[in-house]
C-alpha cells in the first residue's frame, strides 16, 4: 500500500458526521498500528545515536582525541549532543506541526544517520590533530539537532494513534527503548571489547557500531516512507484551520511564542519545570553513574558496560510498568509520588553502587537506583502530549522535552562547585534529591489527570487541564 492511500485511509477515519470531535476509539486501525510499531522501535534506534559515545566511544578517544584524552572530554561529546536538542525540538517540532509528523520524522531520521555514518568515518587524532575532536564535537551537535526532530514529531505521532486507554503503557514502552538501547550498546561494546581487544576495538572497531546506528536509521527511514501517516487527530486540526478565520490566525501564530508566553504558557512552564526536574536524575544517575563506576569502583571499561546493561533492563522494565500504572491511578498521583521516592531512595542506592566491588553487585545497586528515580519517565510521552493540542502538540512536547535539558545538561562545569563545597559523592547526591523534590513539586502543580480524565480524546484532555 503506498503512502498516498495510507493517507487517503486516515482521512476517512478523520471525518465525523455529527461535527466536532469523534468519540476516542478503542480500536486502532492497521496504520495507527504501524505508526506505534515505529514509535517503539525508532525510538530505541533514535536513543542508540543517543547513548553510542557514552559506552562505545569511551575506550576509543585516546585515537580520536588524542593520548591526553580524560574523562571530562566523553563528558562533552555527550553534551554536545544533549545542547543540539533543544534547538532541534523546537525548529522540527514547528515542522511536524504545520507540515505534518511523517514528512517531519523522515528529514529528522535522515539527518541522523548522515551524522552517525561522519563520525564513523573520522580521522584519527594522529592524523587530523584537534580537528578531529572538534569535528566529533560539531557532529553530535548536529546529531543532536536530527535526533530532537525525530522524538518530537514521531511520539506525538504513536500517542495521537493511541487508545485512551493505551497511552500510557504505549508511551511507557516507547520511552523505555531509551533503557533498552543503552543496554544494547553496552553490551554490544562489551562483547566486541571481548573479542577485538582494547587496542582493535579503540582503533577501529566502534566505528562499526556507528556504521550500524546509521544502517539502523534507514532502515526506519523506509518503514515510514512506506507505512506511516500522520493521524486523524492531525487530519482534523489541519481541516479545522483551514475552515475557519481563527484557525488560520493560529496555524500563522508562532508556536513557541504562544507556549512560552501565550494561552499554552502554563502548561508549558510546568512540563518544562517536570522534566528539569527528570533531566537532573537522568544525569545523575545515567550519565555520571557511568563515569564514576569506570573511575571510582576498580571496574573495567567491560564490567562496567555489563553492570549498566544489566541496570537498563531493570529500568526498562520498570519504565513501561510505572507508564501503564500512571493511567490505573492518574498521571500526577504516579509521579509525585515517584519524586519523593527519587529523592529518598536515590542516594541510598547511588552510595551502594559506589560500594560495588563487583559486577553483580554494580549492577544490582545501579539497577535499583535506575528504578526509583528515571524509571518515572513511563509516563512522559503520554502526559506532554495530553498536555497540549494537535497544532502545538509536536513544538509542546519537544520544546517542554528538551529546552529543559540545557540547564542540567551543563553539569560538567557546576559539579565541580558542588563536590568541591560538599564532597565527591555528596555533589551528585545534592543533585539526585534536587531532581526528585522538582519533579514532585511541579507535577502538584498540573493537572491530575484522572483515569476517567484520560479516556478521553488528547484534544479533549488538554483543554480539559489547561
Amino acid at each position: 500500500m503506498t503512502t498516498a492511500e495510507l493517507s487517503r485511509r486516515a482521512g476517512a477515519h478523520a471525518s465525523h458526521p455529527g461535527g466536532g470531535l469523534a468519540p476516542a476509539p478503542e480500536q486502532v486501525p492497521a496504520a495507527g498500528k504501524a505508526a506505534l510499531r515505529a514509535g517503539v522501535v525508532g525510538n530505541w534506534v533514535d536513543n542508540i545515536h543517543v547513548f553510542l559515545p557514552l559506552t562505545a566511544l569511551a575506550p576509543a578517544l585516546v585515537h580520536l582525541a588524542g593520548p591526553g584524552a580524560t574523562a571530562s572530554v566523553g563528558a562533552l561529546v555527550v553534551v554536545a549532543m544533549l545542547l543540539g536538542r533543544p534547538l532541534g525540538a523546537v525548529v522540527f517540532g514547528r515542522l511536524s506541526d504545520r507540515l505534518g509528523r511523517t514528512r517531519t520524522t523522515r528529514v529528522a531520521i535522515a539527518g541522523t544517520a548522515a551524522c552517525a555514518l561522519a563520525i564513523a568515518c573520522l580521522p584519527t587524532h594522529e592524523l587530523a590533530g584537534p580537528a578531529t575532536l572538534v569535528l566529533l564535537l560539531a557532529l553530535r551537535l548536529v546529531g543532536g539537532v536530527f535526533v530532537a526532530g525525530e522524538y518530537s514529531a514521531a511520539i506525538p505521532l504513536a500517542m495521537e494513534w493511541s487508545a485512551p486507554r493505551r497511552r500510557g503503557l504505549m508511551g511507557g514502552l516507547i520511552l523505555s527503548m531509551a533503557p533498552w538501547a543503552q543496554a544494547s550498546i553496552a553490551f554490544a561494546t562489551a562483547g566486541m571489547l571481548a573479542v577485538l581487544g582494547p587496542e582493535a576495538y579503540s582503533a577501529w572497531g566502534w566505528r562499526l557500531l556507528f556504521a550500524l546506528g546509521a544502517a539502523a536509521s534507514g532502515g526506519m527511514f523506509v518503514y515510514y516512507h512506506r507505512h506511516v501517516v500522520d493521524s486523524p487527530d492531525f487530519h482534523r486540526a489541519r481541516v479545522r484551520q483551514c475552515r475557519t478565520p481563527a484557525g488560520r490566525d493560529q496555524r500563522r501564530r508562532p508556536g513557541l511564542g504562544d507556549l512560552l508566553a501565550g494561552r499554552w504558557a502554563g502548561a508549558f512552564w510546568q512540563c518544562f519545570a517536570m522534566m528539569t526536574g527528570l533531566w537532573l536524575l537522568t544525569d545523575s544517575t545515567v550519565l555520571i553513574l557511568t563515569s564514576r563506576l569506570a573511575t571510582d569502583t576498580g571496574l573495567s571499561a567491560g564490567q562496567v558496560g555489563v553492570a549498566m546493561g544489566l541496570a537498563s533492563v531493570a529500568q526498562a522494565l520498570a519504565m513501561a510498568v510505572c507508564g501503564h500504572l500512571s493511567t490505573l491511578v492518574g498521571r500526577r498521583r504516579l509521579l509525585v509520588a515517584w519524586g519523593l521516592v527519587a529523592a529518598g531512595c536515590g542516594p541510598v542506592a547511588w552510595h551502594a553502587a559506589m560500594s560495588a566491588s563487583t559486577v553483580a553487585a554494580a549492577a544490582l545497586a545501579a539497577g535499583l537506583l535506575q528504578v526509583v528515580t528515571v524509571a518515572a519517565y513511563g509516563p512522559v510521552a503520554a502526559y506532554l502530549s495530553e498536555r497540549f493540542p494537535t497544532h502545538l502538540r509536536s513544538t509542546g512536547y519537544g520544546s517542554a522535552y528538551s529546552l529543559s535539558l540545557i540547564a542540567p545538561a551543563l553539569y560538567p562545569f557546576y559539579l565541580p562547585v558542588l563536590e568541591g563545597a560538599l564532597g565527591r559523592e555528596a555533589g551528585v547526591l545534592a543533585l539526585v534529591v534536587t531532581g526528585g523534590l522538582v519533579l514532585s513539586s511541579a507535577v502538584a502543580l498540573g493537572p491530575a489527570l484522572t483515569p476517567a480524565d484520560l479516556e478521553a480524546r488528547l484534544d479533549d484532555v488538554a483543554e480539559g487541564a489547561r
